[in-house]
């Protein structure tokens, strides 16, 4: 098996859907010899910022001296971005061998009478493997949807669950309400573990005090009450959270210091627990991490931002960043979203601030296309375009820009990656 059929069999599960549910997942691990139960976790949950966190996290964890796999979905650019230790991708090699090694335990599964694993049980039995093969101190995973049936959620005893913002997204898979979507996140929490959490709405802070009452897990809350905001500009931010003076992050937004600062709470856990992590750590750690893809600026000249805001808590945070960063700017949007997420109310809320709104058709299976998006938009702004495809629509921005304008592209990751790809 070369890289490229390696590739070509994972992603051949495809037709074997999406499954919610840990049997099959732990079938697989115990064909491969349980290699998640060798490791120490962070276990990251939530509906938006995980992905910061974990980053966040895993950083610190690096710049402590330990050796930190990370797991996340979905990708940006390449497949590898998924699954890391010590912020680099795992090889092509590795993968490799790992996939046609996890290949013939399912063939053992199958020859048994088994279900076949899905896509993303095979990739989470990846990264499980390759954590192992190579002796990892910890290993930061980021859950792939909701947390009581994730795949990630095989494993038993965390060193720390941390849970970032809850709010309406994957309403058909993981309930209309916000304390039914508490609950599935509340899944990851295991008995007698540390559980971090964001502030919350009353409705979902309910479900996690219940929660941890239940599993003796122990409840720590975040608070931003200390948090301040000291400099800011395009290249960064400069706050001070606690007793941390002038920590520098290169994420944007208010929500990413809020996202620095959950992630310090969780390591200040780890730290209670035997985890050598000093502050100067936590500076280094939130000093050197990227995250792709979240207000990140790909382009100077024109000056060209991208965003994976894709539901309505995301839009609010992009709609706040554009007034503290773009405020005396024209805006040129590009944007292309998934059917299944919450498109309307995320455009009219943010369609107002737009000199021109260009819709793409993402490049998946599930994507709204552009020509839909732009009758949607018609509704709220009469400066719509339909760009269909990411080429057309960035040229049709370069277009219409001046000596004053940013163009924002966000919605659907599927598309962010493809124009990141252009200029990175």
């Amino acid at each position: 098996m070369n890289y490229e059929e390696a590739m070509k069999y994972i992603h051949g599960t495809l037709k074997f859907g999406s499954r919610l549910g840990l049997d099959n997942i732990g079938r697989l691990m115990e064909f491969m010899g349980n290699p998640q139960k060798k490791l120490k976790y962070v276990h990251v949950a939530g509906t938006n910022g995980k992905g910061s966190v974990t980053s966040f996290i895993s950083n610190i964890l690096i710049s402590s001296g330990y050796k930190t796999g990370v797991f996340t979905s979905p990708y940006i650019q390449r497949f590898t971005e998924r699954i890391k230790i010590d912020d680099k991708e795992i090889e092509h090699e590795e993968l490799t061998d790992i996939i046609a090694f996890i290949k013939s335990r399912i063939d053992l599964m199958l020859d048994g009478g088994f279900e076949h694993p899905t896509e993303f049980e095979i990739i989470t039995a990846a990264a499980f493997e390759y954590f192992y093969r190579n002796n990892c101190d910890i290993a930061v995973l980021e859950v792939g949807l909701g947390g009581r049936f994730d795949s990630t959620n095989i494993i038993e005893a965390p060193e720390v669950c941390v849970i970032t913002t809850i709010s309406l997204d994957h309403t058909d898979i993981l309930g209309k309400t916000i304390g039914e979507i508490a609950f599935q996140k509340a899944g990851i929490i295991k008995h007698n573990s540390d559980t971090v959490i964001y502030p919350q709405e009353p409705e979902a802070e309910e479900v996690f005090e219940r929660v941890c009452k239940s599993q003796k897990a122990i409840l720590h809350k975040a608070s931003f009450k200390t948090l301040k905001l000291k400099e800011y500009g395009i290249e960064g931010q400069l706050f001070d959270y606690k007793d941390y003076k002038n920590l520098n992050t290169k994420l944007l937004g208010d929500h990413q210091l809020n996202n620095a600062a959950l992630a310090v709470d969780a390591c200040e856990v780890l730290s209670l627990k035997g985890f050598n992590i000093d502050n100067e750590s936590i500076r280094n750690g939130i000093a050197r991490t990227i995250w792709p893809g979240r207000l990140e600026i790909i382009n100077k000249n024109p000056l060209i931002l991208i965003d994976g805001a894709h539901n309505f808590e995301g839009g609010r945070a992009l709609n706040a960043a554009l007034d503290r960063y773009f405020a005396d700017k024209d805006k040129i949007f590009i944007a292309g979203f998934l059917k299944d997420k919450d498109y309307r109310n995320t455009m009219e809320m943010l369609s107002e601030k737009a000199k021109l709104i260009i819709t793409v058709t993402p490049d998946n299976d599930r994507a709204l296309k552009s020509s839909e998006l732009a009758e949607v938009l018609k509704c709220f702004s009469k400066k719509v375009k339909d760009g269909i495809t990411v080429e057309n629509s960035l040229k049709l921005a370069y277009e219409a820009i001046d000596g004053n304008s940013v163009i924002c592209a966000f919605g659907s990751l599927y598309m962010i990656g493809k124009i990141r790809g252009l200029y990175k």
